[in-house]
């Protein structure tokens, strides 16, 4: 994919309230404009990469693209699990990420048991490849060092920020 690593911030929207209550993972929604907003060549699937809520500090984390066949979805998501507990939701806040890595396409799940491992799966291998130093150095990307209140008028990736 040549558009990676990828580069996009927005809002922290609800979404379908199902990341923390049926699966026990928390995930953050970007609005239907970063959705609308992605490269061709970004397919869907699960993604890994970096993370900042607001100006806050900087996490690993993974992602889904797609419809979630699990619950047959009809809109297109991206559902970001930032790998860190938080205090507190933090819909409305600014979700910064970088996308720097693919794990695997979408597939459907035979049971909520079968989806729930898979991510668990998903996200230890995204904490293993982040560790790598070509995915080390992108924590320090000048788009994290950025503070969110002054790109309001920035566009990174081809995606206004």
């Amino acid at each position: 994919m040549r558009s990676l690593p990828y580069f996009c911030r927005g809002q922290v929207v609800r979404g379908f309230g199902r990341g923390s209550k049926d699966l026990g993972i928390p995930t953050a929604n970007f609005p239907e404009s970063v959705v609308d907003n992605l490269p061709a060549d970004i397919s869907t699937g699960i993604y890994y990469g970096w993370a900042r809520v607001d100006n806050g500090d900087i996490h690993k984390m993974v992602m889904s693209i797609g419809w979630n066949p699990y619950y047959k979805n009809t809109k297109k998501s991206i559902e970001t699990h930032v790998i860190h507990t938080f205090k507190e939701d933090f819909y409305g806040q600014i979700l910064s990420v970088a996308m720097v890595g693919y794990i695997r396409p979408e597939r459907g799940f035979k049971s909520l048991d079968e989806l729930i491992a898979a991510i668990h799966s998903d996200i230890e291998e995204a904490e293993m490849k982040l560790d790598l130093p070509e995915h080390l150095k992108l924590k320090e990307h000048n788009f994290f060092k950025t503070s969110v209140s002054t790109t309001a008028n920035q566009t990174l990736n081809g995606h206004r920020l």
